[in-house]
C-alpha cells in the first residue's frame, strides 16, 4: 500500500465540512456505522426505507441466527448503550432469534436519542449521485458533496446533501430470480402470487397460506434448509401439506453439516434436512434447471430441464429461497469498481469468493478493500459482498469501524483490521438487510 493510499480521500473543504455522511439502511451495519461516526465526533444521517430500523430482520425475525451474541453485536454501538445503562443479553452460548436481536439490541440501539434524532424513516433511496454532477464529470469531483434522492411517500421526493456515503441497504428486498440463467423466467410476472419470498413464517403469520398445501422451495441454502424443516413440522398437524425441495445442481454443497463448524446450529441443519429427505418427508427434485414458468390449475407450473431433457414440475406455491443480490440500479451515477463475477468490490472479492472461503476464513478488511474510484463512497455490509453468500455481522462491524476511522483522518486505526471469527464449514447465508441465518 503506498503512501497515496493512506491518505484521505475525501477532502474536508469548507464546503464539505459542515455536511454529514449518508448512511443508507438502518440495519445492524448501517447503525453500526453511526455508533462509530457518534464516537469520533463526525455527524450523519440515516435514511431508512422502513418504518422502522431492522426492517428486512423483522420480516424473518422468526428465524433463528446461527452465531451466538458474541458475535452479533457492535463494539461502537455496545459502548453506547452500556453509557446508557442498558445490559448486555445472556450470554449461554444459544443463537437468538432475529426477533430477539431487533427487540434486545437492534432497537435499543436506534432508540438513543442520538441516534434517533439522525434516522429518517419512511426514505426509500432511488439514486446517489454528485451535486449537480453526472457520472461523467471529472473536474472538483472530490469536493463536490454527494446527492441522495430518497421517496419519502406518494409523489414526495427528497434530496440530501453529504461529504460522503455509506450504502448499508443490504440485498434482502433484490432476490436472485428461479430461473437459472439469473434472469427471470419467462412467465413470472403472471405467477407472482403464488412465489413467496425467503424465509416465510410457516409456523406462524404466514401459517394458513400454506397449511394443507403443495410447497416447493427452491434454493440449495441454510434459507431453504429452514423453510424446509417447518414446512415439515407443518405437515405433522396438517396431513395434506406436501413439501417439495428443488435445486438446479445434483446436490446442495452450501447446506453445512460439519462436525467442526463452530455454529452448531447450522452444522445440525444440513445434517436435519438430510434425515427428512431420506424419511420422505421432503421430496427433492435434484439437477432441475428452471427456464419458465406458468399457472397450471390454481397453482403454479415450473417449466425447464433435467439431466439433457425437457422437464415439469406442478406445485401450489413457490418459496424462492435462491439467495440475492446488490440493487445497484440506484447506484448508476456513482463510479463503482466491481468484480465482473461476485458484483463485490474488486479489492474485497478475492476474499470473499465463495469457492474459496467460508464465513469464518474471509480476512479482516476494511476501507482500503471497499474503495471505489468514487472517493467517499462505500459498499458496506451484505451489500459489499454482492453475490457471495459468506456474509457475517461481525465481518460488516469492522468493515465500519475502519470506513469512519478512515473518514476521521484516522489512518492509524483505519489500517489496523482486526476480526475474530468462528470457524466454519461451507457457508451460505441466502439473506440480506445486514442480518442473516450465518451471522
Amino acid at each position: 500500500m503506498t503512501l497515496l493510499d493512506l491518505t484521505p480521500r475525501v477532502a474536508v473543504s469548507d464546503r464539505l465540512a459542515t455536511l454529514p455522511v449518508l448512511i443508507i439502511g438502518a440495519g445492524p451495519i448501517g447503525l453500526a456505522a453511526g455508533a462509530n461516526l457518534l464516537e469520533r465526533g463526525i455527524d450523519f444521517e440515516i435514511l431508512e426505507a422502513g418504518d422502522s430500523a431492522a426492517a428486512s430482520i423483522r420480516q424473518w425475525g422468526h428465524t433463528r441466527l446461527f452465531s451466538p451474541w458474541r458475535h452479533l453485536i457492535d463494539p461502537a454501538s455496545r459502548r453506547l448503550l452500556q453509557a446508557a445503562g442498558w445490559v448486555w443479553p445472556v450470554e449461554d452460548g444459544r443463537a437468538p432469534t432475529g426477533q430477539e436481536l431487533v427487540e434486545e439490541y437492534i432497537a435499543p440501539l436506534a432508540e438513543l436519542p442520538a441516534m434517533r434524532s439522525r434516522i429518517r424513516y419512511g426514505a426509500r433511496v432511488v439514486a446517489v449521485t454528485r451535486d449537480g454532477m453526472d457520472r461523467t464529470r471529472t473536474a472538483n469531483r472530490e469536493s463536490t458533496p454527494f446527492l441522495v434522492r430518497a421517496v419519502t411517500g406518494p409523489g414526495d421526493v427528497i434530496e440530501l446533501v453529504g461529504r460522503a456515503v455509506i450504502d448499508a441497504s443490504g440485498t434482502y428486498s433484490s432476490p436472485n430470480p428461479l430461473s437459472s440463467s439469473g434472469l427471470d423466467p419467462i412467465g413470472a410476472s403472471g405467477v407472482d402470487d403464488l412465489v413467496v419470498h425467503a424465509l416465510p413464517d410457516v409456523l406462524g403469520a404466514d401459517r394458513a397460506r400454506f397449511a394443507g398445501r403443495h410447497t416447493t422451495v427452491v434454493g440449495a441454502g441454510h434459507s431453504a434448509a429452514n423453510t424446509l424443516i417447518a414446512l415439515t413440522e407443518l405437515a405433522k398437524s396438517d396431513p395434506g401439506t406436501r413439501v417439495t425441495w428443488v435445486i438446479r445442481n445434483a446436490s446442495a454443497v452450501r447446506v453445512s453439516s460439519s462436525p467442526d463448524d463452530e455454529l452448531a446450529d447450522r452444522a445440525r441443519l444440513g445434517s436435519r434436512v438430510g434425515r427428512l429427505v431420506d424419511a420422505g418427508a421432503i421430496e427433492k427434485v435434484d439437477s432441475f434447471e428452471i427456464s419458465a414458468v406458468r399457472r397450471h390449475d390454481e397453482g403454479v407450473r415450473l417449466i425447464g430441464s433435467r439431466r439433457g431433457a425437457s422437464a415439469t414440475h406442478d406445485t401450489d406455491l413457490v418459496v424462492n429461497a435462491t439467495g440475492f443480490r446488490p440493487d445497484l440500479g440506484m447506484l448508476r451515477e456513482v463510479r463503482l469498481q466491481l468484480d465482473e463475477i461476485v458484483e463485490a468490490p474488486t479489492r474485497l472479492a478475492p476474499l470473499i469468493d465463495p469457492n474459496l472461503h467460508s464465513c469464518g476464513t474471509v480476512e479482516p478488511h476494511g476501507f482500503a478493500e471497499l474503495r471505489h474510484p468514487e472517493h467517499g463512497f462505500f459498499l458496506v455490509g451484505m451489500k459489499s459482498y454482492g453475490r457471495a453468500p459468506t456474509f457475517l455481522l461481525a465481518t460488516g462491524y469492522e468493515q465500519v469501524r475502519s470506513v469512519a476511522a478512515w473518514l476521521d483522518g484516522d489512518m492509524r486505526s483505519a489500517t489496523a483490521v482486526q476480526l475474530t471469527l468462528p470457524a466454519t464449514g461451507v457457508c451460505s447465508t441466502d439473506l440480506g438487510g445486514g442480518g442473516s441465518c450465518c451471522s
